[in-house]
């Protein structure tokens, strides 16, 4: 080029050499990011962890095996995790009054996980799939309607009972109409003051979740479908809606379920209330990813780092992902 004619800016230049890409580096991505999930099965029915064939590398574990491994998540940095009951068909019915047992598996895994990991934030699925016959998030009707006030009102006693068990953060994942200020004055008129609830503002009606279903074993059982109370996939403003009236209820941190497919709601959702806000790489995503990965078609790592980065690019303060652990294992390595 002559004189004069040669780009002034060259953006290459900062991208040369890794200590400069370190340095102009807008995102990071740190094991403080990350949360857990874990599916907890009744140590009363056998004490061996379960393989979970459609979520390779995932396991089903009893109370003890998740208590041992919590305390390895603690040391890699990984502040908290959620925790997801896995019942006996014995222990589902029509009422879900097996949800509010004091004596319940994730009230009894809770204390046990405490004490072994004190430190480890604990995060409590508050919904009522797991514990209804039907599969359903809420109560049903002789037609098979979900019965909105009446399913807050056992996700109320839900909620008391993790708390009460020692659960940091209790996460009504059912997206009934106000039952987040329904927990949030139940907790604080039984003194769970400093009780943090996670609104899952903005899930939606999605067939990611289909391989959770499956851990949890409600998608042999669910009958009909979540569309009446989970969001359309086609919906973005109703999103803020929902966040906008989970924060007026007293939520402290605002969810968006699933993750990559809607890391537009997560950017917009962050950016309209400023709130935490945390994202969820749902079990399709994870299984997507891994299977991927196991047949040759993209690098595990690269692929895992690259879509997680995403979600901190988009806003996200915590990432519920399946790879949590391993993330945070490699970021330590």
């Amino acid at each position: 080029m002559t004189p004069g004619n040669y780009p002034r800016q060259r953006l290459r230049r900062m991208r040369a050499a890794e200590f400069s890409r370190r340095l102009m580096r807008e995102t990071v991505l740190t094991p403080g990011d990350l949360i857990q999930p874990i599916f907890i099965k009744d140590a009363r029915d056998t004490d061996i962890s379960e393989t979970i064939p459609v979520m390779p590398g995932i396991q089903r574990m009893d109370i003890k095996t998740c208590a041992r491994e919590c305390k390895k998540y603690a040391a890699l940095g990984i502040p908290a995790v959620a925790l997801f009951p896995v019942l006996s068909a014995s222990a589902k019915s029509a009422d879900a009054k097996e949800s509010y047992n004091p004596d319940g598996l994730i009230q009894r895994a809770v204390a046990e996980i405490k004490t072994a990991a004190p430190d480890l934030g604990l995060i409590t699925d508050v919904a009522l799939d797991p514990y209804t016959a039907d599969g359903q998030d809420g109560l049903t009707n002789a037609r098979g309607e979900i019965m909105n006030d009446a399913t807050v009102e056992v996700l109320v006693k839900q909620s008391l009972s993790h708390a009460a068990a020692g659960a940091d953060i209790v996460a009504p994942s059912d997206m009934m109409d106000g039952r987040v200020g329904a927990i949030r004055d139940a907790l604080e008129q039984h003194g769970h003051t400093n009780t943090k609830i996670l609104a899952y503002s903005a899930k939606y009606a999605s067939c990611f979740y289909a391989p959770f279903r499956q851990a949890v074993g409600s998608a042999a059982a669910l009958r009909g479908d979540k569309r009446t109370y989970q969001m359309d996939p086609a919906n973005a403003a109703e999103a803020l809606r929902e966040a906008a009236m989970d924060i007026n209820e007293g939520a402290d941190i605002l969810m968006v379920k699933p993750g990559l497919p809607y890391v537009d709601i997560l950017w917009r959702v962050k950016q309209e209330f400023q709130m935490p806000t945390f994202v969820y790489q749902v079990s399709g995503e994870y299984a997507m990813l891994a299977s991927a990965a196991r047949n040759g078609f993209v690098d595990e790592r690269a692929a895992v780092l690259e879509t997680l980065l995403a979600f901190k690019r988009a806003g996200a303060d915590g990432i519920l992902t399946y790879y949590a652990a391993q993330v945070a294992g490699w970021l330590g390595a």
